[in-house]
């Protein structure tokens, strides 16, 4: 099992198809880790695909310091894992809180940066969809099987439809591990308390748009769930204005799409196509 070690002495997992073409690090959501990026691996067919997940989720060590569960030293994290793999650079493709990582990494080091593509995200967060990730944030399912969460899961999911029930029952077994109390989020708990110190409701959204703005000229594109309670049509609109985008919205979608359908896999080939003409010119 791939694995790399943190500046400060932690071992995370990492996955790596190897091969030649452009390089994509696959960046996933706030709680998620990197089997979130299966459904998208045929898209990114002729590309070098790196999976990461981050401290505190999936595979890789939770940290003493529930603290260091931040954006920035996430980012610090994949350039780091870039480090360890003797990579200059490579095309992020961020779901979610992947996407603010990647924006962040425009701040800290946009020459480490090809492209970037976002799934559901943008440089501002509905306040409406952050308040329901804030609530089941941390907290166990109240369900005592893989079984009984996958018969309601689909139900529970705002703005998704036409998803097989195979593929709910995918999610419940990637995301919660069933013990003889019930099921176990895969993730320190304490990424709510991070999360929460973080996060101040009485305090104006930070202003990433200048952050979004410093990718121009790399090979920008973006995914929009058509229900997405966190990327709200009118910042998917501002960002097509603001950069050249490859983009689409993805219908029976909300957040976040899943990668596989038509609509994603239209820009993700079209994205790898872009990373691959601005390696060659």
């Amino acid at each position: 099992m791939p694995r790399f070690t943190s500046s400060d002495g932690l071992s995370l997992y990492y996955d790596d198809t190897g091969g030649a073409g452009p390089v994509v690090l696959c960046l996933s959501g706030l709680t998620r880790n990197s089997t979130d990026f299966d459904y998208a691996i045929p898209a990114l067919a002729g590309a070098r695909v790196i999976r990461m997940d981050y401290r505190g989720r999936g595979k890789s060590d939770w940290a003493e310091d529930f603290t260091t569960y931040t954006i920035p030293r996430e980012a610090q994290d994949a350039l780091e894992l870039l480090d360890h793999l003797d990579l200059p650079s490579a095309g992020i493709l961020g779901t979610s809180r992947g996407g603010l990582i990647a924006l962040t990494l425009a701040a800290m080091a946009r020459d480490r940066l090809t492209g970037v593509c976002f799934n559901d995200v943008g440089p501002v967060i509905d306040p409406d969809g952050l308040a329901v990730v804030l609530d089941f944030l941390g907290r166990d399912p109240v369900w005592k099987t893989h079984d009984q969460a996958a018969a309601v899961f689909g139900s529970r999911m705002a703005g998704f439809a036409n998803v097989p029930a195979s593929r709910w029952r995918e999610e419940v077994e990637r995301h919660f591990i069933e013990t003889p109390g019930g099921l176990r989020i895969n993730y320190d708990p304490k990424l709510r308390d991070a999360t929460l110190a973080a996060f101040d409701p009485k305090a104006d959204p930070p202003d990433l748009w200048p952050l979004f703005d410093a990718l121009a000229g790399l090979p920008v594109a973006g995914l929009r769930g058509v229900n997405s309670d966190i990327l709200s049509p009118e910042t998917f609109a501002e960002m097509q204005s603001r950069l050249p985008m490859i983009a689409a919205q993805v219908a029976d979608r909300g957040h976040v799409p899943f990668l596989d359908e038509p609509e994603s896999v239209s820009v993700l080939s079209r994205w790898i196509d872009a990373l691959r003409q601005q390696e060659t010119s």
